[in-house]
């Protein structure tokens, strides 16, 4: 199973986004899975907040493993995920790509009727590992 793979199905056996994504890449820079999982909890659903999507904050980390030495690396493949999946998605904020402010009740159950963590929140995962494995290997 590929990395892409791998967080969607995390992300489908109830990991959040966040950590689904990490952890997909972790073991690849020297960090346990285990660790990443943990690392990446507070992150999903926009931090709670419905702020930038805990897809994108799991991919963001992830590449700090690979780049977070260097800080002109750093910026750069920052800027280039951001850039990419706003660029793909319309953008890199929870409440606005899910189109309802889940970090409130009336905002969780129009995301549970609309099916969206089940249909879309996948597709995000999905966009941010494979934007994620486009820059840690290119």
């Amino acid at each position: 199973m590929n990395s892409i793979e791998e967080a969607v199905k995390l992300f489908e056996n109830g990991y959040v986004c966040s950590q689904a994504v990490f952890a997909a890449f972790s073991e690849d820079f020297n960090l346990p899975k285990e660790q990443a999982l943990k690392i990446g909890a507070c992150f999903g659903s926009g931090m709670r907040k419905a702020e930038v999507c805990g897809a994108c904050t799991g991919a963001l980390m992830a590449l700090g493993l690979k780049f977070g030495e260097d800080k002109s690396q750093s910026n750069e493949a920052c800027e280039k995920f951001l850039d990419e999946f706003k660029k793909e998605n319309g953008s890199i904020i929870c409440r606005d790509l899910l189109e309802c402010d889940i970090s409130t009740k009336e905002g969780v159950e129009q995301a549970i009727e609309n099916n969206l963590f089940k249909e879309f929140c996948p597709k995000m995962v999905e966009s941010a590992a494979k934007i994620a494995k486009d820059i840690l290997y290119d």
